[in-house]
């Protein structure tokens, strides 16, 4: 793969963490106290023109 695709990819990427993040922390400080508390969480990434969708699931405990 090209170097322009790799930093391309790993910009997006470290975007979508770094706005994942904290979107969920806003999110967890809006709910208030949420100790003891588990989350599913879903995200879902889809790329126009390629006709893909990639999903990846997992579980965020909750802070008092």
């Amino acid at each position: 793969m090209s170097e322009d695709f790799n930093m391309s990819m790993r910009k997006f990427l470290k975007q979508v963490g770094v706005t994942s993040q904290q979107a969920i922390e806003e999110a967890m400080r809006n709910a208030g106290a949420t100790s003891g508390q588990k989350f599913e969480a879903k995200m879902v990434l889809t790329i126009d023109g390629l006709d893909m969708e990639h999903v990846v699931t997992g579980t965020i405990e909750g802070q008092s």
